[in-house]
């Protein structure tokens, strides 16, 4: 096995999404709900399946596979996986301005830190947050195998 199918996610590679300015018109997504206990995700594997089969079945795959979570609440939250094209059956919409984006490594109990520091960063910037987004790229176990646990957070402006 390599290491990318030793477990479900790929290495991830901050790069791309390390103090970066994305501007999305109109990119399309498949649109979900995770049922939360205080943002700790109880049906998100089960979620991710069901979308990424409908994604498939539908040819809809896109180029760029990521996974946004709109944290609205202690007891949920909404995923939004990119998609190619339209596909029935299931909920898609369209996202569109200008997101600035910066990755942080640790422990999900500094999030609070981290949210912070976006604010700031973003302030820096001389922009206003109207909402943010975060991508927590690898599951637990893939963040334990590669001792790395990234969380990019885009801020949209």
């Amino acid at each position: 096995m390599t290491e990318q199918t030793t477990e479900c996610c790929p290495r991830f590679n901050p790069e791309p999404w390390e103090d970066r300015e994305i501007v999305w018109n109109d990119k399309r997504f498949l649109k979900d709900h995770v049922i939360s206990l205080f943002h700790i995700p109880l049906n998100f594997g089960a979620v991710m399946k069901r979308d990424m089969e409908a994604i498939e079945a539908a040819g809809a795959d896109s180029e760029d596979m990521f996974v946004l979570s709109d944290e609205k609440s202690l007891w949920g939250s909404d995923v939004y996986l990119p998609i190619s094209k339209e596909i029935k059956g299931v909920e898609t919409t369209t996202l569109s301005g200008t997101f600035l984006s910066k990755v942080f490594e640790g422990s999900y109990r500094h999030m609070t830190q981290w949210i912070e520091e976006m604010r700031s960063y973003v302030q820096e910037q001389g922009r206003e947050i109207k909402k943010l987004y975060f991508f927590y790229t690898t599951c637990p176990k893939c963040a334990k195998k590669y001792g790395e646990n990234y969380v990019v957070i885009l801020a949209q402006v």
